[in-house]
Formats: structure tokens, sequence, C-alpha cells
């Protein structure tokens, strides 16, 4: 129990990504719902993302990543984790968390790390269908894992022995954009949706439009396209689309991300967790091209596993060209019966009750559960 009166305090510890973020927001959602007050920890990234988090509180805690591409941060990381350890620490001893949670990034070590050094209950959650490199690290040193693919760990028969199948949590937006149902292309417009999160929108910028420019006349009149694009590439996309007749609608960030994917007919986009985790909830068919150099390929992994159940296509970035893409949008959109089948087998990956499930482990292993 926190000395936050009778109420139990779970800190919540996620790297300052979308990724790692929306899934942390959906579990902070459902621990609220249990009566438990919400604290989170993060670093300076989050003020991005994080403005709708249900927490009391937001602890920025120094951290630090390890690029190999970077060999100065193997000497420069450490000593900034060490420094986030000792802050995470005494912020710890204030506030006396029953559980600290862990969403993967490197911002997660310092909490992590200091939470069991006080002898504080910790779980982790792994996001992506193969464990990421923080993650890898905290599994050992950790009470309890959470996956949102099935047999993650199978290779690791000592960590799969601490492990819960929960799903990955999604926001509660993407819980209230799953409740409208799929409606295929009829005659009208055609509405499609690009996006590539912070690593993948310049591919994005680079393919979609010379792919639509090759679709026929009659289809591409039809369209609405709403695509993600960074700052830099906005006046050139705009351009092609304005040349092309297209009705569209860009910009950097769409904070109602999950409403536009329930509009949609068809999502070009990369595979990260959340992504895939979204689209299945919602239940759409998708496109998806995996961030290539991901770590461990968990982009392809996560691809894959929608793509197996019928769900979406994958385009590995090398063949992820304009001719390719213009193919597989006119092939589809050529077939609404497909979109909805695909639609349909999309939405039996989803995961919708994934924050409760989750949000009951917590509270086992923060004995607030029998």
């Amino acid at each position: 129990m926190s000395d936050t009166g009778r109420q139990p305090l779970v800190v919540v510890a996620a790297g300052g990504t979308a990724g790692h973020l929306f899934p942390a927001e959906a579990l902070a959602a459902a621990l609220v719902r249990n009566g438990i007050i919400v604290d989170l920890a993060t670093d300076e990234r989050a003020t991005r993302y994080g403005s709708a988090f249900p927490a009391r509180a937001t602890h920025v805690i120094p951290s630090a990543t390890l690029r190999k591409d970077n060999p100065l941060t193997f000497i420069t990381a450490p000593a900034k984790i060490a420094y986030g350890v000792m802050r995470a620490f005494t912020t710890l001893m204030r506030l006396k968390p029953a559980a600290v949670i862990g969403f993967g990034g490197y911002p997660t070590f310092p909490p992590l790390l200091a939470a069991r050094a006080l002898g504080i209950p910790t779980l982790i959650h792994e996001q992506n269908g193969v464990l990421g490199r923080a993650n890898k690290r905290l599994a050992p040193l950790v009470d309890a894992i959470a996956t949102s693919f099935p047999n993650v760990l199978t290779a690791y028969p000592a960590l799969a022995a601490k492990a819960t199948h929960t799903g990955n949590p999604v926001r509660p937006a993407v819980i209230q954009a799953a409740k409208t149902p799929f409606d295929p292309p009829g005659e009208g417009t055609l509405r499609m949706l690009v996006f590539g999160g912070s690593q993948g929108a310049r591919v994005m910028a680079d393919v979609v439009p010379p792919a639509v420019e090759l679709l026929p006349p009659a289809l591409r009149a039809r369209l609405h396209i709403v695509q993600q694009a960074r700052d830099e590439d906005m006046p050139r996309v705009q351009e092609i689309y304005t040349r092309l007749g297209v009705t569209v609608e860009i910009a950097p960030f769409f904070s109602d991300l999950p409403v536009r994917i329930a509009a949609s007919h068809l999502i070009v986009s990369r595979s990260g967790a959340s992504t895939v985790a979204e689209l299945a909830a919602i239940g759409r068919p998708g496109v998806l091209v995996p961030l290539p150099h991901s770590l461990d390929n968990d982009q392809l992994v996560n691809a894959s596993v929608l793509e197996k159940a019928g769900g979406a296509i994958r385009i590995n970035q090398a063949d992820f060209t304009p001719k390719r893409l213009a193919a597989e949008i006119e092939g589809l959109f050529a077939q609404p019966s497909r979109l909805t089948a695909m639609a349909g087998a999309s939405r039996g990956c989803g995961a919708i009750d994934a924050a409760d499930r989750l949000a009951e482990l917590v509270m086992r292993v923060a004995k607030l559960r029998n």
C-alpha cells in the first residue's frame, strides 16, 4: 500500500515513444478504473504523446540508449543510466508504490532497477513478437512478464515460467473506435490512411504518392487519402496529390488516429506493435511495411501475425515500390469482399480486453488481488 491514503499507487515506466506509451496509457486507464492511482515515469519525449495519459503525476527520469552506430554511447549511457537509477531510487522511496511496471525502452531501466533494489514488485510488458533490448536485460530480474503475442519466450524456459500472454493493451480511444463496424467500399469514396510512425514516415512520402499516380484515373478520382508526413516532406507530398487532383489531408501527427483508422477502407503503414494491435482491435485491412532495421526484426514478426491470419498484406521495404503498391491498392479496391474478409481476419487477432487482463496480472503481482 502506498502513502497516498487508502488507495494504492502503481508506477508505470515507459519509453517516450507512442509504441511504448500507448499500451502503458491503456493499462493506466484500466488500473484507475480499479481504484488505483497511477504515476508515469518516462523521458522528455513523452510530452508529445502523454497529454492524455491518466497519471496523477509524471516523473522524468534520466536515461540513455546504447547505440551500435555511436560507440560513444557505450561510455556516456551507463553513467546517465546510473544517475537515473539514483533519481528513481529517491523517487520510489518517497512514493512507496505497490508495484513498478515497465513497457520497454531504456527509460524503463532506472525505475525497474531501483524498484528491484527496494524490493518493490516488478513486471514488464513486451509489445512485440520478440523481446526488445531493454526488456531482454530486465526479464531475468523482474517478478513477472506479460506478452502481446503467444510463444514469445519459447526459447527461454526460465523466463517463460513467469510469463503470461495478455495481448497488447489498446487505448480507450481505440476501444471506442472498435465499435464502428467495417463499411466495405461501394461506388463512392475510397478512404485510405497512410502513416509510418516516427521512424517510417519518409518512405511513405517517397512511395505512396508515386504509387497513386500509377493508378487508373477513375480509381484515383475516388480516393480520399489521409497521410502522415514529416514537416520537410509535406510540400512535395502535397504537390503530387494536388497535381493529380486527389483529395488529401496531410499532417505530421494525427492525435485522433484511432478514429481515422476506423473510418478507413485500407491502411498502409509500418508494423510497430501498437499499430498492429490497433489495426487488429478495430479490425481494418492493412498493407504493412516492416521497418527493415528494427531490432530483432520485431516489425517483421508483428506484420507476419496479421499476414498469416489473412488480415494484412506484408511488403518488405526492398519490394515496397510505387509499382508494387499501386498493384496491391488497385487489386484490393477491385474486390470489396476481399477487404471485408481481411477486416474480419484482422479483428480476429485483436485483444480488446488486453488492458483489463494486464491490470489483473499487475494487481496480483502487487498483491492487491489474491
